[in-house]
Order: structure tokens, then sequence, then C-alpha cells
């Protein structure tokens, strides 16, 4: 059985210390420069969250690419001619580890022999892909459990102690291909992880008022990682990446308004057909969520507000 994530404020503070151990002594930046210089490190990247925390560390010295275009599915993705091009003269392609790039990685280094593959996932267990529940028969066999036991959540962005591993693993490979500005590199990490432990706690705030009912209904499972940082559940719609059957669907409707969810989260990337049956059978809102938005702090911020207000009771 893969073990799940779950880091709650005791185990992130030690996590933050540790990692934050690593860049002691560095003189803290006031800011990280935006605009990439002249001379910068080109450098690929598959999602846009991801871009966010190499910016964070590289500033100005780098010139970040993103396979995954806004809008569009990281699961079946297929990089554009000029992303090729881009990519032939890149020194790093940092992964994270979404179904595309099982295809892909192999054919982005026969490009690029000389590109550095990084696993920005690289130490940090996976854990299973939610599915809705089912209730099982007596004696009946959890198959069904062990089949998706085998699809693993790519979504290792949207936990900001997560994120801290992954910034590792981000300066140490920039620090190694760029040894000149390791300094830099250094100084920038160090600001970046006070940041994400900033955000934390912002989040932890956001939540803590929500009370025993800590499960958010959600189209796709995007947000388990998320979910297991803070102590919520997330519910899904999808089945294994599918749709659910009309009966499947029922069986959702009825149990939604068992627990009278008021608000079904869903994704740009997705159709939202059977969200919107669902919250149309149980007068509940549709409300998005994107987990690939660049503008990771404020959308992470934004997501824990929705979240609390989905599941503080009405006033």
């Amino acid at each position: 059985m893969m073990r799940t994530i779950a880091l709650n404020a005791g185990s992130f503070a030690k996590t933050f210390a540790w990692i934050l151990t690593l860049a002691v002594g560095v003189a803290v930046p006031g800011a990280v420069a935006a605009t990439p210089s002249a001379s910068a490190l080109p450098v690929v990247v598959s999602v846009l969250p991801q871009k966010y925390f190499v910016e964070r560390i590289g500033g100005a010295r780098v010139a970040v690419t993103v396979m995954v275009l806004p809008g569009a599915n990281p699961a079946v993705y297929e990089p554009k001619p000029q992303q090729m091009t881009e990519l032939a003269g890149a020194a790093c392609y940092f992964s994270v580890g979404v179904p595309f790039e099982r295809v892909w990685l192999p054919r982005f280094q026969a490009v690029n022999r000389s590109l550095r593959l990084v696993d920005t996932g690289a130490g940090i267990a996976r854990q299973r892909m939610a599915a809705h529940h089912h209730e099982h028969p007596a004696g009946d066999s959890d198959d069904h459990a062990d089949h998706n036991e085998a699809i693993l959540d790519p979504h290792i962005w949207l936990s900001p102690p997560l994120v801290l591993q992954q910034a590792r693993t981000i300066w140490i490979a920039l620090s190694e291909v760029d040894p000149a500005h390791a300094s830099l590199y250094a100084a920038n990490f160090r600001a970046f992880v006070n940041e994400i432990a900033e955000l934390d706690t912002r989040v932890r705030d956001l939540l803590a008022p929500v009370g025993n009912e800590r499960a958010f209904m959600v189209f796709h499972p995007a947000w388990g990682y998320f979910a297991s940082a803070y102590g919520l559940e997330q519910w899904p719609v999808e089945l294994e990446g599918k749709e659910p059957k009309a009966a499947e669907l029922q069986e959702i409707i009825e149990r939604a308004r068992t627990r009278q969810v008021r608000v079904v989260f869903v994704q740009p990337q997705f159709a939202k057909r059977s969200a919107e049956t669902i919250a149309q059978a149980i007068g509940a809102r549709l409300v998005t969520l994107d987990p690939l938005a660049e503008t990771w702090a404020d959308n992470l911020l934004q997501a824990a507000a929705g979240i609390r207000a989905a599941l503080l009771p009405p006033t």
C-alpha cells in the first residue's frame, strides 16, 4: 500500500528547519529579479507552477520555457515545434512526474544529448490518486482499490511542505550546472524557503475555523497533497481518470445531497459536464480551482479561501 503523505504543522516546522540549515550564512536578497539577463541559463519545466519555483531560485540568471501551455492537459500534452527548438539549446529540464513526461523525456534527450534531466520529485513518496468511494457488499474483494493504487498522483507542487523539497532539488541542480552563480542561487533559495513557510502559516490560518467536516468535493482529484498537508480530504467525482457512469453519478449525487455539499470544485483543463449535473441536482455552485496556475502562492491562498468557504456553515 502506498504511504499517504500527511505533514502537520509540527512536521512542517522540522522540514523547514532542516532545509533552511542548508543555506545558513547566505545573505537573503530583498527581491528576486524577474527579467532574465542576456546571458541567462536556458531551462525547461513541465508545468507553470515549476516556472514559479525555478524563477524564485534562479532569478535573472534563468530563462524558463514551460512545456504545458495554459489551458492544456499535462496528461496528453504534445510539445509544439517551437518548444522542441528551444529545448535543443536548454541546459536543464526539470521534470515533475506528469503523465506526458513518460513518453517525451527520452525524446527530449534525443534532441539535446547534453540536456540534464532533473527530477524535482526525487525523494518524495507519491500517494495514490484518489477516486470516489463505493459501498462494497459484504465479502466483495477490493480489486478496485488495488487497481487504483497503481495510479499515482503527480500534483506534488500543490503542497508547500513538498515544494520545500522540490526547491532544494532545483537549487542544487542550478548550482551544479552554473557554479559561478552558486551564491546567488543559495541566497534566492533561502528567501524562497522563508516565503514557503510564510505561505504555509497563512494557509493554516485560513483553514483554522473549519470544523469536523473537512471533505471538499472536486471533479478531478488534483488536490490530494494539499489536503494531506492541511488535514483535509478531497472527494472526487472522477473514477480512475474517467467520468462516472450513470449509476455511479447517481450514487455520488445521493451522497453529496446527504452531506449537504454546497460547492463542487472544477478545473479549467477538464470538461465540466458531470460536475454541472451534480451541482444542478443538489443545488450547489461550481467554483474553479486551477492546480496549474503560474501564480503559485496566490493560487494556494485562493484555494484555501475557497475550500474554507465551502466547508464553513452558511451564515
